[in-house]
């Protein structure tokens, strides 16, 4: 299966897993090889409309995945239910799958994304414990495939869509299990303050800033600094 994926992926990437280092061990990760013939060959076919959606920004591993799996051990994840929300290639719930949740589903609305994912997901031997899946949180209603929620909805970098706050919300609301948290991790830089405000609607609100040091391009060091919202139902 995972051969079949790959070579449908190659049809318009070229790509090749590489290490990933995490503080206990390692896990394998698709990387794009070809990231700038690629994005100069959608220039070329004016391809690019709208940047956030059209450029393979879900193909990045970003830092704010692993502020947000490592701040996870702190949520008390053994035997819990975890969805991840626009996960991408699914970096965020491989860094999860090491902290003893039962059941992991990543999820996103870009087919490649999803490929990708689900790439990597069988790489590294999770499918019995990941599974990927579309999932477009602007839809009405309840999703008849999470009848039970789950215990914990996760998002990386999502916030930075203004419009999807509000569907985000009600999506949360409907799908967050009993005694359930969410929680969002954005980079300072792409802060949404107004999102606290309008989530505290509906959940109460806790708000943490996280800061990493990491290297530049250029080998400086710099620092960044994350915010984490945490909602859970109003008691």
């Amino acid at each position: 299966m995972l051969d079949q994926i790959l070579a449908d992926i190659r049809k318009t990437f070229d790509v090749d897993f590489v290490p990933l280092q995490l503080d206990d061990g390692q896990l394998q990760v698709l990387n794009i090889n070809n990231m700038q013939s690629h994005l100069d060959g959608l220039l070329a076919r004016h391809a690019i409309h709208d940047p956030l959606k059209d450029l393979p920004l879900w193909a990045k591993v970003w830092p704010g995945s692993f502020v947000l799996g490592r701040f996870l051990r702190k949520l008390e994840p053994e035997g819990k239910t975890m969805l991840e929300l626009g996960g991408g290639c699914g970096v965020l719930s491989l860094v999860a799958s090491r902290y003893g949740f039962r059941h992991i589903v990543t999820s996103d609305i870009v087919n490649d994304a999803l490929q990708f994912a689900r790439a990597n997901v069988l790489r590294n031997n999770l499918q019995d414990l990941i599974d990927v899946c579309y999932l477009d949180v602007s839809r009405p209603g309840k999703d008849e495939r999470f009848p039970e929620g789950f215990d914990r909805i996760v998002a990386s970098e999502l916030l930075y869509l203004d419009d999807l706050h509000r569907p985000l919300l009600k999506f949360v609301d409907r799908h967050l299990a009993p005694g359930g948290k969410a929680v969002f991790c954005t980079d300072m830089a792409r802060a949404k303050p107004h999102f606290a405000k309008l989530a505290a609607r509906t959940f109460q609100v806790q708000e943490g800033h996280i800061g990493v040091k990491s290297q530049d391009g250029d080998g400086n060091e710099q620092r960044r600094i994350y915010v984490l919202h945490i909602l859970e139902r109003k008691q």
